[in-house]
């Protein structure tokens, strides 16, 4: 039987991703006492609300949240969020390189990089001084023919100051992002498939994934 590997943090009220951005909030819409009057005697629903940034917890961005007008979350093709062929590169240092990925073929699959940084989830060292990418590693995944590409670190991109090549690279091309992966480490280099599909929700740019490994 196939082993599956979780690779999202779970998502809680209040829980802070990215520093500076809102926690999500809960709140009942229906609660199991309100919905008696509802249906038949011992039947009872409970309904949540959830308010929270598409950038909450693991998340995947789409072409839109870097350029007006490209395509959403909805818009993104199954094809490059689910079954996909899984490669991990671990990450020389703070910013991995194209020489990271050279001996390694990205081409078609999820290039998921494994920096160790998830370890500070939840903390306030993990919005300070994170592993990324560089852009010149970002323009060999591209030019390579890498399908998706994530990170369990803050950013792809260094967020010391506001520009994001990175960023700007891959979603241009239509290649999803994976942010603030977990249980890498769990992961074989190769041989694995990677799910990491969102809901389909319209005007969205970026959005929460049950990301997952099935790993033969």
């Amino acid at each position: 039987m196939p082993r599956l590997v979780d690779l999202s943090h779970p998502i809680s009220p209040g829980m802070v991703t990215y520093p500076g951005l809102p926690g999500p909030v809960l709140s009942d819409h229906l609660t199991h006492a309100q919905s008696t009057a509802r249906y038949a005697p011992g039947t009872t629903f409970h309904m949540t609300t959830a308010q929270l940034v598409g950038n909450t917890g693991t998340y995947v961005d789409a072409p839109a949240h870097r350029f007006p007008g490209a395509a959403d979350i909805a818009a993104l093709p199954l094809e490059r969020l689910a079954a996909l062929e899984g490669v991990v590169v671990d990450a020389p240092g703070r910013a991995t390189g194209p020489e990271a990925f050279a001996d390694v073929s990205v081409n078609g699959r999820a290039v998921l990089v494994r920096t160790g940084w998830s370890a500070h989830f939840g903390t306030e060292a993990y919005g300070r001084g994170h592993f990324h990418l560089t852009a010149a590693a970002a323009g060999f995944l591209l030019a390579s023919g890498a399908a998706l590409v994530g990170i369990d670190s803050l950013n792809v991109d260094d967020t010391a100051g506001g520009e994001r090549p990175v960023h700007t690279l891959l979603l241009r091309a239509g290649i999803p992002i994976l942010e603030h992966l977990r249980g890498l480490e769990q992961l074989p280099r190769e041989g694995f498939q990677l799910h990491a599909v969102p809901a389909p929700f319209r005007g969205m740019t970026s959005f929460p994934v049950r990301a997952y490994a099935v790993v033969p």
